[in-house]
């Protein structure tokens, strides 16, 4: 049950030969991946991927149980793309390789239908998304998450699906695409004009955190213009092995916003951004959207990194007692953006910050999307390392800037009793604007 274009694709995607060879003697990806340094097998890290994705392509192993596993168990945190000396792009073949596995007889048809369906008609639907927001609004204002928490009732059920829960975010009071205008005007003068991505999760779940971006970008004179016809980036469903549809979503995302005039568009998740500035890569060969996929990915800018680059004057208060902050890296955005200096360069700017760094300050904290949920054992031994380092740097504000990491770092403050709070540096300057 091969897909041939599947199989074609990543025929195409592997890199030469002698670059091939050099990664089988290199190694230098080794220590920089989790799962490697978990299990300590060769077939767990990139470099024993690489070489399984290659005889897989070619035909010299079969497509296996043990491909199918190490492909998923597999965080596509892309640590190993920075360190690796010859720049294989190894995220684009695991991901790659993921659309092999779920068209293959090694995928149970059941969860990859149901894996999909969820992608496919709740996340990426913005009216399914409200509505199944909307519920869990209610199931969390009722007392009805209390409720279930302090009986411990979904233990009954299963002990992973008790712990899972507590994985749910808080859904937003109101939604970003209500709640943001599609033209906002700056606070002053009008020096740049943005666009706004407001994203699928982000919008129903993470909508405070959209209103700090719009307020921040405002006070430093952006213009913004937020398409109500945006979609969902696509990330998820490309990372999870239906890039077909994440591609349909890219299309329609360059759509609703290059019919505008603007010069960057901003993104406050490091995922979104990340899978966004693909686009021009993803859409290379499609004889319609190539050219304007470049010029849509070539806008896009981390809010992080158009706050370092460009360095508006922000007017902001110091906290009149200034608590320790450290940082942590998300994956797609220090990895896959190749964004680190940025965010510092801006939080240590703010008057009276007391900024540590962070021990393995990019090593993944194990949301990876939706990893934290589908493999949830795999991503709390991440997560522990995790938190013993947060812990260690004494901090009461670690700031990240994905919702994935926030959510799946409130869950190990708790679940691990760390007293630190979870912030997007957005958010924290929102906090300090005079």
């Amino acid at each position: 049950m091969k897909s041939v274009n599947s199989h074609q694709e990543l025929l195409k995607i592997l890199p030469h030969d002698d670059i091939l060879q050099q990664c089988m003697h290199c190694g230098l990806c080794l220590a920089t991946c989790p799962t490697y340094d978990l299990t300590k097998m060769e077939r767990s890290s990139p470099r024993g991927r690489i070489y399984m994705i290659k005889s897989v392509a070619r035909g010299e192993m079969e497509l296996s149980e043990t491909f199918a596993e190490e492909m998923n168990f597999c965080l596509d945190c892309q640590a190993c793309e920075t360190a690796c000396p010859a720049g294989v792009k190894y995220g684009r073949m695991v991901e790659t390789a993921r659309v092999v596995v779920d068209e293959s007889i090694h995928r149970q048809k059941y969860s990859v239908k149901l894996k999909r369906f969820l992608l496919r008609n709740i996340v990426a639907s913005r009216k399914a998304l409200k509505f199944v927001s909307g519920l869990l609004k209610l199931y969390q204002k009722s007392g009805l998450q209390n409720l279930l928490r302090k009986t411990c009732l979904l233990k009954l059920v299963s002990k992973k699906l008790y712990e899972i829960e507590k994985l749910t975010p808080v859904i937003s009071d109101r939604f970003s695409d209500s709640n943001i205008n599609e033209i906002e005007n700056p606070d002053g003068k009008s020096k740049y004009k943005t666009a706004f991505h407001f994203g699928c999760l982000m919008n129903t779940m993470f909508a405070d955190i959209n209103q700090d971006t719009i307020d921040v970008l405002k006070s430093v004179g952006c213009r913004i213009i937020t398409p109500k016809d945006q979609v969902c980036c696509g990330s998820l469903m490309g990372h999870n092995g239906d890039m077909e549809f994440a591609l349909k979503l890219a299309r329609k995302n360059i759509d609703a916003f290059l019919k505008h005039d603007y010069d960057f568009l901003i993104s406050n998740s490091a995922g979104c951004g990340a899978f966004m500035k693909d686009y021009a890569h993803l859409l290379e060969d499609d004889p319609i959207y190539a050219e304007k996929a470049k010029i849509f990915s070539s806008k896009v800018k981390d809010v992080m990194e158009f706050l370092a680059e460009h360095k508006p004057e922000l007017e902001l208060e110091p906290k009149p007692e200034p608590e320790l902050i450290t940082y942590h890296d998300a994956c797609h955005l220090a990895h896959a953006q190749k964004i680190t200096s940025q965010p510092r360069d801006v939080i240590k700017s703010i008057p009276g910050i007391k900024y540590t760094e962070l021990d393995e300050a990019t090593w993944c904290c194990g949301s990876a999307g939706i990893y934290n949920v589908v493999r949830y054992d795999d991503a709390l031994k991440q997560l522990e390392r995790k938190m013993k380092n947060i812990e260690k740097t004494g901090a009461k504000i670690v700031l990240t800037g994905n919702p994935g990491c926030m959510g799946q770092i409130k869950f190990g403050a708790e679940k691990f009793d760390v007293n630190v709070e979870v912030l997007h540096p957005v958010t924290l300057i929102k906090k300090l604007l005079s």
